[in-house]
């Protein structure tokens, strides 16, 4: 369904205690609702494993590109996760969309509800995923905002405060649509498709901004800052604001932490490109962890196909094969991701035969 001003309506969370303030009352005992006992059997974390670094000048370097290509390829079928340096966005853009999302988190908690989700609506400040009374809860706080295309925007969820916070998140999405659209050549070639094919289905497609503010918490073994879960999206772009570490990813039965290297972008493989690709690249299970002393700040970019692109397996990908995901318009199956709690891989349930 869409609003009377061609914006999608794919759904939204229940209202939940702002974290940030919950933190800042320094309480004995945390929330029971903020309890994860299942951490206390999950704690196989590997400190070895590093993700991939991919080089976007190799790629587009003639003398250096089969080499990255196939690097890029090995990425996405082994790790599904990378850092992407050299990607041409410039530092200064990337360093003013943090500074102002760290000023936005600053605010009193009366300015910052402002921007605060509405029924029926998933952007603005507040929390996601949040589908019942009884599920626990994440330990954090976030400002969701779709950023492309531009008439999918609306800015009664786009803060006035900083003063420069919207012609920042204005570049700064523009920029990493083009990095995106590039990738997806890239990965074309890799997965023998049409690259006009795979471009043409996010040219104009959805970006949507997920800034995240994680506080400290004394018992942080006991919460968590983000569930685990797959991201329903094609391409993640991520980038860390402070120097506080906590995204992990899974591997091999094992949580790996990563570390972010100056100025790249953390990209991951959406399920949208599991499913197009008929599992060959597959998106990859993930959390977010909270420090004890000091607050987290992260802003992750996804990007998805127009909503009435129909995502399923690529017939490339099926011609010969067995084909492992249905075929859906893509705003029908956004509508049933966004309808569920995060819960590691089970978003691609809805599209499994």
């Amino acid at each position: 369904m869409e609003t009377q001003n061609g914006r999608m309506e794919l759904g939204g969370s229940l209202p939940v205690e702002n974290v940030q303030d919950l933190a800042a009352k320094n309480l004995n005992e945390i929330p029971d609702r903020y309890v994860r006992p299942e951490i206390s059997v999950d704690l196989i974390i590997d400190d070895d494993q590093e993700i991939p670094v991919i080089d976007l000048a190799r790629l587009v370097d003639h003398q250096s590109s089969n080499d990255e290509i196939a690097k890029l390829h090995w990425a996405c079928e082994e790790w599904g996760f990378f850092q992407l340096i050299n990607h041409g966005v410039c530092d200064e853009l990337i360093e003013n969309m943090k500074l102002d999302v760290e000023e936005f988190f600053k605010l009193p908690l009366d300015e910052k509800m402002a921007y605060a989700q509405l029924p029926n609506n998933i952007e603005g400040y507040g929390q996601a995923f949040v589908v019942s009374e009884e599920q626990k809860l994440d330990w954090g706080d976030m400002l969701f905002l779709f950023a492309q295309p531009i008439s999918q925007r609306n800015m009664r969820f786009w803060p006035t405060q900083p003063p420069t916070f919207r012609d920042a998140m204005d570049q700064y999405s523009s920029e990493l649509q083009k990095v995106v659209i590039s990738l997806l050549g890239f990965m074309a070639k890799n997965l023998e498709v049409d690259q006009n094919k795979l471009i043409n289905m996010f040219n104009e497609g959805v970006q949507g901004v997920r800034m995240n503010y994680y506080p400290p918490c004394q018992q942080a073994d006991k919460v968590l800052g983000l569930s685990p879960h797959s991201d329903a999206t094609g391409l993640t772009l991520l980038i860390q604001v402070n120097e506080v570490q906590g995204l992990q990813i899974r591997r091999d039965g094992k949580w790996v932490l990563v570390k972010p290297s100056s100025g790249a972008f953390i990209v991951n493989v959406g399920d949208v490109i599991e499913i197009l690709s008929n599992g060959k690249y597959k998106s990859i299970e993930h959390r977010a962890v909270i420090n004890t002393e000091k607050e987290r700040l992260s802003i992750a970019a996804f990007h998805s196909p127009n909503y009435d692109t129909m995502i399923g397996p690529i017939p490339e990908h099926v011609t010969g094969k067995h084909a492992y995901y249905k075929g859906k318009r893509h705003e029908d199956y956004a509508k049933l991701v966004v309808s569920c709690k995060l819960d590691g891989k089970s978003g691609l349930d809805f599209m499994k035969f």
